[in-house]
């Protein structure tokens, strides 16, 4: 039973995210979401406390990324500001993969010119 409990939290937050992606600029949305499907499928077999530290950080990011979204509706589309910034403490707690990942996130997240060219249906 605490199985299914588990299964049905981390596919309600798997949604939940999902959705917030939805209020992101297109770009942001398409290299967040596949990021996040990436991590929940890359998790699916982490221990316990891996398991635990994994739904708190994205308990939390769930928690900030609906804040701005909230905070947001008012403003206009492109000035929306999106994110946060990482703690040296939280930094520091990374490992060497995690400190790649973010990296290449980052590099990604500000190129000029992304690798892929998506378009928004303008209606």
């Amino acid at each position: 039973m605490a199985v299914c409990a588990h299964v049905s939290r981390v596919r309600s937050l798997y949604k939940r995210i999902l959705v917030l992606h939805r209020f992101l600029p297109i770009e942001l949305r398409a290299l967040g979401d596949q990021y996040v499907k990436d991590e929940f499928r890359r998790h699916k077999s982490a221990g316990p406390k891996e398991v635990k530290s994994f739904m708190t950080e994205w308990e939390n990011y769930k928690n900030t990324l609906q804040t701005q979204v909230l905070e947001s509706a008012g403003e206009r589309y492109n000035s929306a500001k999106f994110g946060d910034h990482l703690s040296q403490k939280k930094l520091n707690d990374f490992q060497d993969e995690q400190i790649s990942q973010l990296y290449e996130l980052m590099v990604e997240s500000t190129k000029s010119k992304r690798q892929f060219d998506i378009q928004e249906d303008r209606k």
